[in-house]
């Protein structure tokens, strides 16, 4: 097995949880094999939006077809 890591950046209005769902949920949408997920870092955007936008950027792992 071979596996190959991408960087997502998840984002919610309402907490950093979410934000990681966020990511999560569309790797899983685009991407076969997803085998597992590391939480690399968070972030809150305020100067472009309303409110808050949480951040999460994640690695996901997942294997590469034969």
């Amino acid at each position: 097995m071979v596996f190959k890591k991408i960087t997502l950046i998840g984002r919610s209005s309402e907490s950093f949880d979410e934000a990681v769902d966020d990511a999560v949920e569309r790797a899983n949408e685009t991407l076969d094999d997803v085998h597992w997920v590391e939480v690399e870092n968070f972030g809150v955007e305020v100067a472009a939006v309303d409110g808050r936008e949480y951040q999460a950027e994640v690695e996901v792992a997942f294997e590469l077809q034969e």
